[in-house]
């Protein structure tokens, strides 16, 4: 089976974000879909042929996972993205959540900006540890590495530079707020719900 790329189109037009930086982004990510295809293809080919042993299979291997997770993160990323963000309402049970593990949501929301401010570049994610239900800000630096076992993220933005710079140039700060009004606090909360 093979992955279909979804359709973000919907997001063009979205506060802060412009058109070209949104189509070039998603183009970023469907070479993502693509090349997870691929490499699944190629793996399948030395199976069936006999080389589960080769170098190759090996390295195609260890790739998956930066293409796979570049695929899904994205996915989550451009489907927390709403034109009609509203904010997360106080009687949601994430919002519940977010004071009991943060102080606030403010305070959740500083700390959540600042991981993301970081020199570098990777991903904010926002996860929620099912088994020990906490909520952590985490900074992922790859794809493939630094993500929490059994976790589920729910808010993670895109700090590699193809994700701000062609409408901030440097100025990450601005994207960072431009995301945060941008946040569909809808589906973060199902996403939450659907954890629990």
């Amino acid at each position: 089976m093979k992955y279909e790329a979804k359709n973000f189109e919907h997001l063009l037009g979205l506060k802060g974000f412009s058109d070209n930086a949104l189509k070039t982004h998603f183009a970023l990510y469907q070479g993502y879909v693509n090349n997870t295809n691929k490499l699944r293809d190629e793996l399948h080919e030395l199976a069936n042929g006999g080389k589960l042993d080769s170098v190759q299979h090996a390295e195609l291997k260890r790739r998956l996972g930066w293409e796979f997770d570049g695929m899904r993160l994205h996915e989550y990323y451009f489907g927390a993205l709403s034109k009609e963000s509203q904010p997360l309402s106080e009687s949601s049970a994430l919002y519940k959540k977010i004071e009991k593990d943060f102080g606030s949501f403010g305070d959740w929301e500083k700390m959540f900006r600042a991981v993301a401010s970081q020199r570098g570049i990777g991903w904010a994610i926002l996860y929620y540890d099912v088994h020990g239900d906490q909520l952590l800000d985490v900074w992922v630096n790859e794809h493939d590495a630094g993500h929490l076992a059994g976790c589920v993220p729910l808010v993670n933005m895109d700090v590699f530079e193809h994700a701000f710079m062609l409408d901030y140039g440097t100025k990450k700060a601005d994207y960072i707020s431009a995301f945060m009004d941008a946040v569909d606090w809808k589906e973060v909360s199902k996403r939450f719900d659907s954890a629990k």
